[in-house]
């Protein structure tokens, strides 16, 4: 019954601020880094954020979550109060890092640290060295969550896979809330989208993917290879994307479309061609991480699956 009111939520209020943001004329406006041709509402990722944390009090109230995830989580507010005034102001660079990181240091604190990097064939189990690394993997995903939030459907649905994805291989409630949450949004945002998704909802999933990881990671080191393969999808096209444009002296912090779903549509994919493959990519990794029985050889498997998409990519559309 909890799933299906979350979900009716979701649903309900991303319908009312879709109306709302038409009626007011609170749309996103077409420049140079859209991939939609027409001016869009925006802001559905209020409704994500209502009905997750809604459904995460309702876990921790009947103790159906462990209390230093649910308390992780719960940090995300604030991110997602700050990227909902982004959203409307626009804030500066300097306080959505400052934020973004206020936020990974508290996500440590209620997590207790990371305790150790388990790279196979050594450990890293120094606190500075991994915290470090911890507090850097939660704010790049928060970014990069965001970078890859551009078209119909495309963060929706790797939300929606990583929901699913994490409630078959670790169990764990909260994951079905995270799924409806983003389901009754998904319905607006799917193929012709009436409604984006905005920062305040695509920070604030990568925000949680981050604290999967790390949470997950302590319970068992390799379980940080687990979601780096399952959010393989994003974070190798983010990466690769930065390092590429660094190589060629762009600047970083000014706007592009170099992404691969971006040049994809460039290429003449409709956004609904475009999330579909993504789809199957995530399938085929998520059968990779199901299948085998070694960590190392999972991981290699999936930077070749990764690496192989974004040469078909190049192949479509130069970089």
């Amino acid at each position: 019954m909890l799933y299906l009111v979350l979900f009716i939520l979701s649903f309900t209020i991303t319908y009312l601020i879709k109306n709302y943001a038409i009626k007011k004329s609170l749309v996103a406006e077409v420049n140079e880094r859209s991939s939609h041709a027409t001016p869009t509402p925006h802001g559905g990722g209020i409704a994500i954020a209502l009905a997750w944390f809604i459904g995460l009090f309702y876990l921790y109230f009947y103790e159906l979550i462990e209390p230093n995830l649910f308390y992780a989580l719960l940090v995300g507010v604030v991110i997602s109060l700050v990227s909902f005034f982004d959203d409307i102001y626009g804030l500066s660079p300097k306080v959505r890092l400052v934020t973004q990181s206020i936020v990974a240091l508290g996500a440590l604190v209620a997590l207790g640290g990371f305790e150790s990097l388990n790279f196979r064939i050594f450990t890293v189990e120094n606190q500075a060295i991994t915290n470090l690394f911890a507090f850097l993997l939660i704010v790049w995903y928060i970014n990069l969550y965001n970078f890859l939030d551009g078209i119909n459907g495309y963060a929706g649905s790797e939300a929606v896979f990583l929901s699913v994805a994490g409630f078959l291989l670790f169990g764990g409630v909260h994951f079905i809330v995270l799924t409806v949450a983003v389901l009754g949004f998904l319905f607006w945002n799917w193929n012709r989208a009436k409604i984006f998704m905005g920062d305040v909802g695509s920070t604030l999933i990568g925000y949680n993917v981050a604290i999967f990881t790390i949470y997950y990671a302590n319970e068992q080191s390799e379980n940080l290879w687990v979601w780096i393969i399952l959010f393989g999808l994003f974070w190798f096209d983010a990466t690769i994307t930065l390092l590429r444009r660094k190589r060629n002296g762009e600047k970083l912090s000014q706007a592009h479309k170099k992404h691969a779903y971006q040049r994809l549509t460039q290429a003449g994919w409709s956004h609904y061609k475009v999330t579909n493959r993504s789809i199957f990519i995530n399938c085929l990794l998520f059968a990779i991480v199901y299948f085998s029985q070694n960590i190392a050889v999972s991981f290699f498997a999936a930077i070749i699956l990764l690496y192989s998409a974004i040469k078909f990519v190049d192949s479509k559309k130069n970089f």
